[in-house]
């Protein structure tokens, strides 16, 4: 297929497609990380589909043309070795594949689904069915249609990377505040990162360019609590050098000493916080000199770091990570951290935490929607704990899983146990995986749907969390995908439609109300409608959904096919943030109307709508005051609740739990840093690498001695569950006894002649998932026992 580049929405832009404009920089986004800074990609090479050249975009309201060296290498992902998917697959008997139409695809698909409905019996049904995935760190618009597949076939049980990483924070959260909260980095006199390296893995704004800031200003400070001396650790003015896996110790003592000091912010406790009294008396009693002591940093650096904490009147910004987030006690973690910021009167004003708005709530609140079927576990943010997804399926159970939708993602890699998930896969009665490459999961699958790259459909990100002036992007593709793979909304839509929920008879009242709005389908060219337009089709909408409920609860596949034909350059797929920008004018309205948007909610709800459609570099959707933080705090009397009383018996049990590591397994590894080039496993081509291609295992120089290990030269690691070779890397930075490994390794990929190459090791199969958090069920990967050995 010839690469003619997509248009953004706007007159000019398609007006230039197909002039010598159309090779010119097109704006779109990064996908390598959560900021998805905005950039501009101009296209070359002889098919015209190579990323040439790739820069900052300056009219990105976020990013303003900042970005890191990993964005710079996006055409290793669109054009390299990843052993694409072009066509529908079907598994053999004997384990290979063959190529089948997308109508044969899908209509085999749909039985399937229906006869694992029926095997599960009346009782079960669809909840047997189970979703995984859902989008990675750009990519979330197919999510939305994912969703709505799901509840086509009565489904419940989903799951993501989210819960294997953020849903104990996401708990605490909603403990604590009812809401989500960020922080100002910006702005702020104190930054305190834990389990955080934002020089490699990002997540702030400009974070570089941020961090630089606050090291080289006399008046502000860096507080890093890291076990290794990291990028970002040796900017800080406190280093708080933890012994792996004590990171709870070494916070209570921190927390503890913001109240033995008297440093707490009375006042304001009393005018925003509720149950303070239980966690004083348990901060009251921390020894913190014995903490200090157990986590290996020195008493007087821990005092001085919560005394400049306290002291700061310009707000302390607080930022934990996968580093702690996927060790032992996260969750209890996630409330310490809080705690500091709480007790020290650190929220909704400059510098400090705050609550952001959303256009999407990808954290579902952090509430608890319902259990696991077999193991009973809760669903925080209506997730299943990413560690027990192969216990719920290798079981006789009657609720267990027994079919598995994977989108986007690669569960065969990237969750804890490797050798258990596949083992759980090949029970499975029906796996289909929908992504653009063969990746291990797809090996596994009976059915792999080929969907477009990122770039070569209408695509966004949900990980909205700038503040005061809140970002969205919907980003346009750059270029049509090959013969073959489709988008994920279309696909989710055939499988919706093969299945009966929605037949033509649904469709054509809502589209004819959607081209009575004076267009006429996808031939509209570049006119977007009025604001208020749509009435007609909103009417016409609600009433269908109202009188058929089973239309509202695919209503993202209902909007695709019906107001998705009308919408400009072929953006069907963000039919679906039609109700999302309402929902956001609704919930926002003081917000989306300083942001530009105003009227009616439903009037700034459509001008919402018509300007993502016409933002081709993004926009902001809603400019909040600080103190809007406060009312988007969801508990019940608006306070702070600063006990969780599920959490203070561990706390307490901190004092007596053993501390002696196991003689057999002398070293900790943290399975899954950051680095300059890892990006979980959406990077498959391993020549993107331009340092550390080997992906190598980093080791201090007093261990390295001890062992015979050099630089470059090669080592056995071995866990409980596995083992490999590694390359060594001998880094000054490490402590004795601490060994790392980064995320995104261990992938093959087809090499010059086509054979595939392994490149590195993977870290889940090391790993073991039931050692996980005791509340939200998160993996311990940054805290493997492991033995390290020469290679002869």
């Amino acid at each position: 297929m010839s690469a003619v580049p997509a248009a953004p929405p706007d007159a000019a832009a398609m007006q230039a497609v197909g002039s010598g404009a159309a090779r010119g920089w097109q704006p779109t986004a990064c996908i390598l990380c959560e900021c998805n800074c905005g950039i501009e990609v101009r296209l070359g090479g002889e098919d015209g589909r190579r990323f040439e050249r790739i820069r900052g975009d300056k009219a990105h309201p976020a990013s303003k043309g900042y970005t890191c060296e990993k964005a710079l290498r996006l055409d290793h992902y669109q054009n390299g070795r990843a052993g694409r998917i072009l066509s529908p697959l079907r598994r053999r008997a004997d384990g290979t594949f063959e190529e089948i139409d997308w109508d044969t695809a899908v209509a085999e698909i749909a039985e399937r689904l229906r006869a694992v409905q029926e095997a599960a019996g009346p009782g079960v049904g669809g909840e047997a069915i189970f979703y995984y995935g859902g989008g990675g760190q750009g990519n979330h618009l197919g999510g939305g249609y994912g969703n709505a597949l799901l509840r086509a076939v009565g489904g419940k049980f989903r799951s993501s990377a989210l819960a294997q990483e953020k849903t104990g924070e996401f708990w605490v959260n909603n403990k604590m505040l009812g809401t989500m909260v960020r922080a100002d980095f910006e702005h702020a006199e104190v930054a305190v990162f834990v389990g955080k390296n934002p020089w490699q893995s990002h997540s702030i704004p400009h974070a570089r360019t941020t961090l630089k800031e606050i090291a080289r200003d006399p008046a502000r400070s860096l507080v890093v609590i890291d076990p290794r001396r990291t990028e970002t650790a040796e900017l800080a003015d406190f280093h708080l050098q933890v012994r792996p896996g004590t990171d709870a110790w070494l916070l209570a003592a921190l927390a503890g000493v913001i109240v033995q000091e008297d440093l707490v912010a009375h006042s304001w406790l009393a005018q925003h916080a509720a149950d303070v009294e239980d966690v004083v008396e348990a901060l009251s009693a921390v020894p913190v000199a014995g903490y200090c002591a157990h986590s290996g940093v020195d008493e007087a650096l821990v005092r001085a770091a919560a005394r400049r904490i306290a002291g700061a009147t310009g707000g302390v910004a607080v930022f934990e990570d996968l580093g702690v987030q996927m060790n032992r006690h996260s969750t209890l973690v996630s409330w310490l951290e809080k705690l500091v910021w709480v007790l020290t009167g650190n929220f909704g004003r400059p510098g400090a935490q705050y609550a952001p708005s959303n256009l999407v709530d990808i954290t579902a609140g952090g509430k608890v929607r319902g259990k696991t079927p077999v193991l009973g576990l809760p669903l925080i943010s209506g997730l299943v704990p990413c560690n027990v997804i192969a216990e719920e399926i290798l079981t006789d159970h009657p609720a267990r899983y027994r079919a598995m939708i994977v989108e986007s993602a690669n569960p065969a890699h990237s969750l804890a146990d490797s050798k258990s998930m596949r083992e759980a896969l090949a029970a499975l009665d029906l796996v289909v995986v929908i992504d653009v490459a063969m990746t291990e999961t797809a090996r596994l699958a009976h059915y792999v749907l080929p969907a477009s790259t990122q770039y070569e459909k209408w695509e966004a990100t949900f990980f909205n969390f700038e503040f005061p002036r809140n970002v969205f992007h919907l980003r346009a593709p750059l270029l049509e995908p090959p013969d073959g793979p489709l988008p994920e909304p279309e696909i989710h839509a055939r499988l919706v439609e093969a299945l009966g929920v929605v037949t033509e008879d649904d469709l054509a009242p809502l589209r004819e109300a959607a081209a009575g709005r004076g267009g006429s389908g996808p031939d509209r060219g570049d006119t977007l409608q009025p604001p208020g337009g749509r009435a007609a089709f909103a009417a016409a909408f609600f009433a269908a959904t109202a009188a058929n409920p089973a239309l509202g609860a695919v209503a993202p596949v209902f909007l695709y096919r019906t107001l998705g034909p009308t919408l400009p350059h072929g953006a069907a797929a963000a039919a679906v943030l039609w109700a999302a920008a309402h929902k956001c004018a609704q919930a926002n309205p003081d917000g989306v109307r300083r942001a530009g948007f105003c009227g009616s909610p439903i009037e700034a709800g459509e001008q919402l709508f018509e300007a993502i459609l016409a933002s081709p570099s993004g926009l902001v959707i809603t400019d909040d005051e600080y103190d809007e933080s406060w009312r988007r705090v969801r508990t019940a009397d608006g306070l702070i609740h600063v006990t969780i009383p599920e959490l203070l018996d561990e706390l307490w049990g901190l004092a007596t739990e053993p501390a002696a590591p196991d003689p057999d397994w002398p070293f900790v590894l943290s399975a899954g840093e950051r680095r300059s080039f890892t990006a979980n496993t959406i990077m498959r081509d391993p020549a993107w690498r331009k340092r550390d291609a080997a992906g190598a295992l980093r080791v201090s120089p007093s261990d390295a001695s001890r062992l015979g290990l050099v630089d470059g030269g090669r080592a056995r690691l071995t866990t409980r569950r596995g083992g490999g070779e590694v390359t060594v890397e001998v880094d000054d930075r490490m402590q004795a006894g601490h060994v790392s490994l980064p995320n995104g390794l261990g992938l093959d990929s087809p090499s010059e002649d086509g054979r595939p190459v392994v490149t590195g090791l993977a870290p889940n199969e090391l790993t073991s998932a039931s050692d996980r958090d005791p509340w939200a069920g998160t993996p311990w990967h940054k805290h493997v026992p492991a033995r390290l050995e020469p290679v002869a």
